[in-house]
């Protein structure tokens, strides 16, 4: 696990930085930080920040992959991540997992990526199984199928299966109180219900 922080404080740079290093000793000492670097600079802190912006951008270059944009709750997420990526191996030996995500609020970008011996085409063939897979996982936690990104296409005929009635006509009327003509983003998430 690699995490990314980007602390600010009342009182001043300073004071922030001594009780993140405070911090930071105790949970190298304890063994739950292997390692550690605290930019210097802007520069270095931008140099850190695009690192995490290139995800997308280098896992784009090698290839399609099979996306979530899920949320799970935080104090679940390593669990969930755990059995999760071990299911997904004994059910598609040698694929490849690109995780990253916003892990203050419980988001991540949960993708699937082809590892081994594995085709762009023979992985994309079982999007279905891993999407079923992955968002089960994730009720099972108690997290939800869509985070960021909204439901959009894909996910919309999976909510029947992860959400209650009562919840799905909620949002029905919400989205016919939005957008009574159904103009806004059409066919996408909620809108094939409305009336």
């Amino acid at each position: 696990w690699y995490a990314l922080l980007e602390l600010s404080d009342s009182e001043s740079e300073m004071h922030a930085r001594e009780r993140f290093e405070t911090v930071l000793g105790e949970a190298i000492e304890s063994g739950c930080v292997k390692d550690a670097v605290i930019a210097e600079s802007i520069a270095q802190s931008q140099a850190l920040w695009h690192l995490r912006e290139s995800i997308s951008l280098a896992e784009k270059e090698s290839g399609k992959s099979i996306k979530h944009d899920i949320s799970v709750p935080v104090s679940r997420m390593a669990d969930f991540v755990r059995d999760t990526n071990r299911a997904l191996q004994q059910a598609l030996p040698g694929i490849r997992n690109v995780i990253f995500g916003h892990l203050g609020d419980g988001n991540l970008h949960y993708n699937v990526a082809r590892g081994g011996d594995w085709s762009e085409a023979g992985l994309l063939a079982r999007q279905d199984a891993v999407f079923a897979l992955v968002h089960d996982s994730v009720h099972a936690v108690g997290g939800s199928i869509s985070a960021e990104h909204g439901v959009g296409q894909l996910k919309r005929d999976a909510l029947a299966r992860y959400k209650d009635p009562v919840e799905l006509a909620l949002m029905r009327a919400c989205k016919q109180a939005w957008d009574p003509q159904g103009i806004m983003n059409p066919g996408k998430g909620l809108v094939v219900y409305s009336d």
